[in-house]
């Protein structure tokens, strides 16, 4: 009886010092957030901060999980998880080259018509090997010959129907419209939908500069040039323009005494560039046509169009790895308008919010506080919680058969948007996220392994921070670190 009752009080003891350990590895977290949250750049600042353990699913760490705050870029994270779950990792995106009428001795009697599938990466300098090194407008015209058309009696035709008119949302700023990382979606995007502006400054600041070129040509574009010279050694400036306008207005500086310094702006009306680069193409091989380049207005479903080429894109999952790394806001936008043209028959905004919206509650994720403007995350009017995020990266990493491509997507230190980090601090591939940022907005999202071996899933959202992006940086780096050194934590109740 004495031993069982020594075993018993041995094994009380032991429990007890495990939940004391538990309760102080908790405890010695939560002092270390209260710590960091008192920083003065956070004074007036939103935060919210949301730690899950991967395997368990259980809570580690929260603060204000359920406070809706601009998430930037990791917004990100739902749009294209959302695609990889809908269309799965080896999806493709197609756009077709067509002909109505018919073909006669060598003349093709009847238009040629460019069908957009929405492929967001035609011609994508991300995938130069995929589309450039034979380029995917060279093939074009070859099947043209193999067809035997050497002269076309009617228009040249770009279809980009399945996705709504407005290439912007509503809520994008001015400042972002004529610039690369604003440019508008269409069914029709190409080369990114960008081009580069080549300038020359003068030795001395505050003087006007000069615009030599841009790359690609963009036919009819007006530049009206305002940058300055300036001391300040970065690009400072911005392209204001509408979509489909080729009037543009360049405002701010450059580095002074430049020959050949690069901004990129947004094309205006990538379908139009698209049919004049395959017209350019189709001259030098002796090819006519008697009409003119048009834009389709409205779907046509009874159309009857004969196939000549096919080009395919990507496999989705390099796509995805693309935007996860880099941030790129106009593929992100593509998904989005996709999944609504999918569902909808209707590629718009609006339907690709409902889409992404219905898909996760019906996940069991709730949407209480989850406000979507766009699929990038460049509106200042999205928000979604912490909490909603890491729930929505805990359905990815242990209910979808595409968890583990889907984390392999986001990029580790120092690589892609993280590469402010030091690779000292996150070793291997111990930390992979997404950041987001835009004025007075710093986010991560994404999986911590911490130095104990415990992974977890993590949100950490600044919002209206003092001081520079910079510091906003290094302060969630800090807070990173310090979770990742903390002995294995145990969940809360």
């Amino acid at each position: 009886m004495i031993t069982i009752r020594f075993v018993f009080i041995s094994l009380l003891i032991t429990c007890l010092s495990g939940i004391s350990r538990s309760q102080e590895v908790q405890n010695s977290l939560k002092h270390e957030i209260d710590l960091w949250l008192k920083n003065p750049n956070l004074e007036h600042a939103s935060v919210g901060i949301y730690l899950k353990d991967s395997e368990t699913g259980k809570i580690l760490a929260q603060t204000s999980p359920q406070l809706s705050l601009v998430p930037g870029s990791t917004l990100k994270l739902v749009t294209t998880a959302t695609a990889l779950e809908m269309l799965g990792p080896d999806f493709c995106f197609e756009t077709r080259l067509a002909y109505s009428g018919e073909i006669k001795n060598d003349t093709l009697w009847g238009d040629l018509v460019i069908v957009g599938g929405g492929d967001p990466a035609l011609g994508s300098a991300y995938f130069k090997e995929h589309y450039l090194q034979n380029h995917f407008l060279d093939q074009w015209v070859d099947q043209l010959k193999k067809a035997n058309i050497t002269h076309i009696t009617g228009n040249l035709i770009t279809d980009a129907t399945i996705f709504e008119e407005q290439p912007i949302p509503d809520t994008w700023i001015w400042e972002d419209l004529g610039n690369y990382y604003g440019a508008g979606t269409y069914a029709l995007s190409v080369y990114d939908n960008l081009y580069t502006i080549h300038f020359s400054s003068p030795n001395q600041a505050g003087q006007p500069t000069s615009v030599n070129y841009t790359t690609p040509f963009i036919p009819g574009l007006e530049l009206q040039n305002k940058v300055l010279s300036s001391n300040r050694n970065r690009d400072l400036a911005y392209v204001y323009g509408a979509p489909r306008s080729n009037q543009q207005i360049i405002r701010g500086t450059i580095p002074k005494g430049r020959t050949d310094f690069k901004i990129k702006a947004a094309i205006p009306n990538p379908p139009f560039l698209l049919a004049w680069d395959l017209l350019d193409r189709m001259k030098k091989a002796n090819i006519s046509l008697n009409g003119f380049i048009q834009n389709q207005a409205q779907r046509q479903a009874n159309r009857q169009l004969q196939p000549l080429a096919i080009t395919r894109s990507p496999e989705l999952l390099e796509i995805i790895r693309v935007i996860n790394h880099e941030s790129v806001n106009l593929f992100s936008e593509h998904l989005l308008k996709y999944l609504a043209f999918l569902i909808h028959g209707e590629g718009s905004t609006q339907k690709g919010i409902d889409v992404i919206s219905d898909f996760w509650e019906k996940r069991g994720i709730d949407t209480k506080g989850f406000f979507m403007a766009d699929g990038s995350g460049l509106s200042h009017f999205n928000a979604l919680t912490t909490n909603q995020l890491v729930n929505i990266l805990y359905e990815m990493k242990s209910n979808s058969s595409y968890g583990q491509d889907f984390f392999q997507t986001l990029p580790s230190v120092p690589n892609g948007t993280l590469y402010f980090f030091n690779p000292v601090n996150f070793p291997g591939e111990s930390l992979r996220a997404k950041s987001g940022s835009m004025t007075r907005v710093r986010c991560y999202a994404g999986e911590l392994t911490s130095y104990h071996n415990q992974k977890m899933l993590f949100a950490i959202f600044l919002n209206n921070f003092s001081g520079s992006q910079q510091n906003a940086i290094r302060l969630i780096e800090n807070l990173l670190i310090r979770i990742a050194q903390t002995p294995e934590l145990p969940s809360q109740k």
